[in-house]
């Protein structure tokens, strides 16, 4: 199936289909499913290597800092300020497409689990976030072979969504008008 690009090369999917692309050094994959079993999905790719310096304090939010300076003493062999970042990535990929609108780093706080598990929450400060209905997104982290891929696919709605009657297999939201 051929994927059309959209604005700033953005894939265009298949109403019935949700999907991802993602790239790096020596690596390119596409994931897509069917719209009604998976509400929202993206996938990043990146080197499993640490962050240029500087970078983490541009994309963590203190709290993150802290959890990645624990996650980092119980296992080291894990560049987890890189799987910070992709996992960011991920879940604006995720977000996106559902909601059309731009979401900074600062505007997602993530918990990441040692177990290949995180949960994103997009922050209620973020003056959109009951206009679009999305409360933020759970999912898998791997690293092997020197690559770290993580992929978000569960949409947690805002109370006011699920009132309005978006959940799973419903990817517009209207803010409830």
């Amino acid at each position: 199936m051929a994927v059309a690009s959209g604005e700033c090369g953005v894939p265009v999917w298949p109403a019935e289909v949700v999907g991802s692309i993602t790239h790096c050094d020596g690596y390119r994959a596409a994931v897509a499913a069917r719209a009604a079993e998976v509400p929202v999905l993206g996938v990043d790719a990146e080197p499993a290597l640490p962050l240029p310096p500087g970078v983490l304090e541009m994309v963590a939010r203190r709290e993150e800092q802290i959890q990645l300076a624990r996650l980092t003493e119980a296992d080291p062999s894990i560049c987890w300020d890189r799987l910070l970042f992709c996992t960011k990535e991920a879940v604006y990929k995720a977000w996106f497409p559902v909601t059309q609108s731009w979401l900074g780093f600062e505007d997602t706080r993530l918990i990441i689990g040692r177990d290949g598990t995180f949960r994103a929450t997009i922050l209620g400060a973020a003056p959109w976030l009951d206009t679009v209905g999305v409360a933020g997104f759970s999912g898998r982290w791997l690293v092997r072979d020197g690559l770290m891929i993580t992929a978000a696919s569960d949409c947690r709605w805002t109370d006011r969504a699920v009132r309005a009657g978006c959940r799973s297999g419903n990817r517009r939201y209207d803010g409830g008008r």
